[in-house]
């Protein structure tokens, strides 16, 4: 038997480097093995992995070292920065930076990068139809991923850019639907009426990240722009009200409404949800459900999604 390709991911223990090892680790036949990298491989997540036949090692963004050791004689890796443990611009850029360094110094020969849009190519800062965020962006955890792409390309490092989009996993957590005063479950979102808002299981990054890096050469330099469906939030919440037996409604919030309200990253959120507004043709557009199920055929509908989860959402 030849010797398995090592790839690399970051993240592991995460929500979206824990599902590109797991559907790694799925598929023995795949020719790859998985080396988890975590700042804590004693975690219960780790663990998880390491039972699952994951090599997990250390590795800390902010000990660049242990990042250059952690790629050392991979194959290729599926990189994933997360903005929301800290919230900050500046420091994801300093994330991605040594993600990049190590790759190329590495001589790894296929990345997935985990990105976004740069929502300032659609929308310039003087636009002015939404506030500037920490001096210089939009959607800073869109735009500063984004803007990162060019790093890796002009690192040289092999990459495949995967866009990525509003998890499924949502409905469980800030926008679970929520009985109101008047006893009807609602969900609340910064939404228009009739607008799509492409949405993806977060497990189906990392088993297309998979796909990707089986498919090899041909996906080298080349965008995937992935969702699992195209729902307005009326028809959201109709998939939810089957489920639960019972009518949901869909409360839409003015953007400038839910920036104001009490929230952590209150108005990075509120701009996000209008930049999936104002440009949901081309964002959502430019997501192919079709041709992402070419890639991976299991990418998983709302409906498949809900059917999965179903007693997550009458728990809670």
């Amino acid at each position: 038997m030849s010797e398995q390709k090592i790839i690399a991911v970051a993240g592991a223990t995460g929500a979206q480097g824990g599902g590109a090892a797991r559907a790694i680790l799925a598929d023995p036949d795949s020719g790859f093995a998985v080396r988890a990298l975590t700042r804590n491989p004693d975690s219960p997540a780790a663990r998880e992995l390491a039972a699952l036949g994951a090599e997990v090692v250390q590795a800390d963004f902010y000990d660049e070292p242990s990042v250059h050791k952690a790629f050392e004689g991979a194959y290729g890796a599926f990189l994933v920065t997360n903005f929301w443990a800290h919230g900050s611009a500046e420091k994801e850029i300093e994330e991605i930076n040594v993600l990049v360094r190590a790759a190329k110094a590495a001589g790894l020969k296929h990345v997935v990068w985990s990105t976004l849009e740069d929502t300032r190519e659609l929308l310039p800062l003087e636009d002015g139809r939404m506030p500037v965020l920490q001096e210089r962006y939009n959607v800073p955890h869109f735009d500063v991923k984004g803007e990162a792409n060019e790093l890796f390309r002009q690192a040289g490092v092999p990459t495949t850019f995967l866009n990525t989009t509003f998890y499924f996993q949502g409905f469980l957590s800030a926008f679970l639907p929520q009985r109101g005063e008047d006893g009807v479950l609602t969900v609340t979102l910064p939404m228009e009426d009739g607008k799509l808002l492409a949405g993806v299981d977060v497990e189906d990054i990392g088993r297309t990240a998979f796909a990707v890096l089986k498919g090899g050469a041909p996906f080298i330099g080349q965008t995937v722009s992935l969702a699992g469906d195209h729902l307005t939030g009326a028809q959201y919440v109709e998939k939810l009200g089957a489920v639960l037996g019972e009518p949901v409604r869909f409360q839409s919030v003015p953007y400038d409404v839910f920036r104001s309200l009490d929230i952590p990253l209150a108005e990075e959120l509120g701009n996000m949800f209008q930049y999936y507004g104002d440009f949901d043709q081309e964002f959502t557009g430019s997501r192919d459900l079709n041709k992402v199920r070419e890639i991976n055929p299991a990418l998983k509908s709302f409906d498949a999604w809900l059917a999965e989860n179903a007693s997550k959402i009458k728990a809670g």
